[in-house]
């Protein structure tokens, strides 16, 4: 399931997305449309900011924009940042692999499927961008 905080930075990206890149948009302006509160929203920019998706610029006609290309930011991306491990069990991650202590994972049945599980959200998670949703 993803977090309020994942939900709510697809929310804020999808919002810049649409504006375009032609001028930074205030936390303010993101937060009163989308409905999202202004101190949480401006944790979860801060740190899309400082993964590189995101840039801001300070002062008059300041705010947040697209670091790069909205097209170039697939969902995966933003879900592992935000949220961690997009597997189910910690035994099929790919980035935040660890073993299970009572488990042979080459004999699991629960292994095997939900590597499978796996593989089958990342084929569209990896797959779709900030910019499919914005297209919406």
């Amino acid at each position: 399931m993803l977090s309020k905080k994942t939900q709510y930075a697809f929310q804020a990206l999808m919002y810049l997305a649409e504006k375009g890149k032609d001028e930074p948009v205030l936390i303010a302006e993101i937060a009163k449309k989308k409905k999202i509160p202004l101190k949480f929203l401006e944790n979860i920019l801060l740190e899309l900011k400082n993964a590189g998706i995101l840039e801001s610029k300070k002062g008059k006609g300041g705010g947040y924009f697209f670091a790069k290309n909205p097209k170039d930011v697939p969902l995966a991306q933003i879900m592992r940042l935000l949220d961690g491990p997009i597997s189910l069990l910690p035994c099929v991650s790919l980035y935040f692999y660890e073993r299970c202590k009572n488990c042979d994972q080459n004999h699991c049945g629960l292994h095997i499927v939900m590597s499978q599980v796996r593989d089958a959200n990342l084929k569209i998670l990896e797959k779709k961008t900030i910019a499919d949703l914005a297209k919406r």
